[in-house]
């Protein structure tokens, strides 16, 4: 079985973040959405609140499971679950740079696992989580950005 590990932020997901797992299915048995907890960043969502979005937009697809990481390294958990790569999503070649720093030090720690890059279609290229919350917060319209779910959540964070 082939699996993949798509790690991020996903704060929140979005329709891009979608884009990138549904074409990552397309050659993985099984992706496992790792939701991490970066301490780099300032999150709008907790990790709990992040994990149980996301693991509600899968609920029934046996092949997509999504979890927290707040503990461990990417590469230990693909080596915990024999994933054979770990998925990211490149919008832009600004994206590039910073993605392949990050594929070096994981290869650095684990060589066995290779990290796999995939494009969104190009009428996603522009969509972003900070984008998302940037434009949520001042109640622009964001349903062609997110799923229901969380649209509600988001608008729901920003009435209070």
């Amino acid at each position: 079985m082939k699996i993949g590990i798509y790690p991020g932020s996903f704060d929140p997901f979005t329709n891009g973040h979608n884009n990138i797992l549904k074409k990552s299915l397309k050659i993985f048995d099984k992706v496992v959405i790792a939701v991490v907890k970066n301490t780099s960043k300032n999150y709008l969502f907790s990790l709990e609140d992040r994990v149980q979005m996301v693991s509600e937009l899968f609920e029934g697809h046996e092949n997509i499971s999504c979890m927290g990481l707040d503990s461990k390294l990417t590469v230990e958990l693909a080596s915990e679950l024999k994933a054979q790569a770990i998925i990211r999503g490149l919008r832009a070649v600004s994206d590039f740079e910073y993605e392949f720093q990050i594929a070096s030090i994981n290869r650095s720690q684990n060589a066995e696992i290779e990290s796999v890059f995939f494009t969104p279609d190009e009428k996603l290229t522009f969509i972003s989580s900070s984008m998302v919350k940037e434009l949520a917060s001042y109640g622009g319209d964001i349903s062609k950005f997110v799923h229901a779910n969380i649209e509600n959540a988001l608008m729901n964070k920003f009435k209070n």
